[in-house]
């Protein structure tokens, strides 16, 4: 095949146990096969394989660190596709710390894009549980988001520009380092969240900011939704641009995490229906920041908003307490089949959502558990879903597609969004024409046809 031989046979995978770790996601949702896997080594390379294959009609699925959760990375069954991987596109092109910015290639780790921007004295803020592994032309193409959207924003927000290989190999370089450049459609935004269906991002300029020099983190357990929502609005006024993190938990999700995550434990008097995760952060010396939290807790104990409170004394304490929110959706695993959702809805609805949500669950299987965690700052709850104690693992996991529409329609019932931070990939195709309006499918189609008219790019995810 012609496009084997753009990256040499070294970087072209055929045998079969080698490709097994590109063709499988990581819970085992998805699994498919593929005619070859690539590994091109530059963006010349990748412009090479899209040319021949937009010739030949050969369907090409990007890929980056393989740490999707909608399936947006997997290729068919049918072994028609070739998977094409950006791991090997893992330079930082250049750090520009008075400027704010650095210029870093695809396969780049977040990690390594946090390390980058470290050592340079600044921070580059976005933040994932697999950020070790996942890539950043993965997080840009699904546009994630993580703890610290509440301050800095999504993926899409933390990029200026992007260079971009189009499905007729084509390479778009748009590696501006502008924070105002109105010069007509933002092209940007269309490859941000698209999944690898219009284009194939190589590299991108990502925005950098100041390292806080002061933190405070807090736990506190509150009695009530209602309660948490009070305490964020007082946090937010208090707070102000310092808040950088807001993230709640259920009492069960943490139970979960304690019994199930080794060297975890909440370190309150009693356990609680609810807690929250609060961060706040300065880039000034001072102790303001610490005085902030307290006052603000002070006032929130004051009125009964929160029940028990602990601030963080060390690094090592805000540590531990970030690992009880961050070991949450590992600790579902033990419980069983987890049917997950990612969704969002207005902030003010939340506790409205999560209370109806739970009696649709009921209905659809009686005895499953919520596991409810998320940005609650934001708006996105993570509503997973685990199997009753001592169900049938595989069949409560058919109940999947019943459950997610159940809850799905909750969300919709609050103007919410079925897809938060993880994309649609496969897993919500089906639901996206649902709650998409025919004129919104027909213009995401009319975009579709117009950069990939030939349909090669991850054909079957998004649309």
């Amino acid at each position: 095949m012609h496009m084997a031989s753009v990256v040499g046979a070294a970087h072209a995978i055929t045998d079969p146990e080698q490709m097994m770790p590109y063709l499988r996601e990581m819970r085992g949702l998805y699994n498919g096969t593929a005619a070859l896997i690539l590994r091109p080594g530059s963006t010349r390379e990748v412009a090479d394989i899209l040319s021949i294959a937009n010739d030949a009609g050969v369907s090409i699925v990007p890929q980056g660190g393989n740490t999707g959760l909608v399936g947006g990375q997997i290729p068919s069954p049918d072994a028609s596709e070739v998977v094409l991987s950006l791991a090997r596109l893992n330079s930082v092109r250049s750090v520009d710390a008075a400027g704010g910015t650095m210029i870093v290639e695809a396969g780049v780790t977040l990690a390594e894009a946090q390390a980058a921007a470290e050592r340079a004295g600044r921070l580059f803020p976005l933040s994932l549980p697999s950020e070790g592994s996942c890539q950043i032309g993965g997080v840009l193409a699904t546009n994630a988001g993580g703890t610290g959207v509440l301050a800095y924003g999504n993926a899409r927000a933390l990029a200026l520009g992007l260079e971009v290989v189009t499905a007729n190999g084509e390479i778009w370089e748009g590696l501006r380092a502008l924070k105002k450049d109105n010069t007509g459609y933002d092209l940007r935004d269309l490859f941000i969240g698209s999944e690898g269906t219009l284009g194939i991002i190589t590299a991108a300029t990502l925005k950098l900011f100041p390292r806080p020099v002061e933190t405070a983190v807090a736990l506190a357990a509150l009695p009530t939704l209602e309660d948490v929502a009070t305490l964020f609005r007082l946090a937010e006024a208090r707070g102000a641009q310092s808040l950088t993190a807001f993230e709640f938990m259920s009492g069960f999700t943490l139970e979960l995490v304690t019994r199930h995550i080794p060297n975890t434990r909440i370190p309150l008097r009693e356990a609680s229906p609810w807690y929250v995760l609060i961060e706040m952060s300065s880039a000034s010396e001072g102790g303001v920041i610490e005085t902030a939290m307290q006052g603000m807790l002070a006032e929130a104990s004051e009125k009964n908003i929160i029940s028990d409170v602990v601030i963080a004394g060390s690094l090592a304490q805000a540590q531990a307490l970030w690992k009880l929110r961050e070991s949450a959706s590992e600790a579902q695993r033990h419980e069983g089949g987890s049917i997950k959702h990612d969704v969002s809805v207005p902030i003010a609805h939340i506790p409205e959502f999560i209370a109806e949500a739970g009696a649709v669950v009921e209905t659809v299987c009686h005895g499953a558990r919520p596991v409810v965690f998320g940005h609650f700052g934001d708006g996105n709850v993570h509503y997973n879903v685990s199997q009753p104690p001592g169900a049938d693992k595989a069949a409560y996991l058919t109940l999947w597609n019943d459950m997610t529409s159940a809850v799905h329609d909750v969300v919709a019932r609050f103007s919410g969004s079925i897809s938060a931070e993880h994309g649609i990939g496969q897993m919500k195709r089906s639901e996206l024409a649902r709650f998409k309006s025919p004129l919104e499918i027909a213009m995401m189609r009319k975009i579709k046809d117009a950069l990939d008219p030939n349909g090669i790019l991850n054909p079957g995810k998004v649309l």
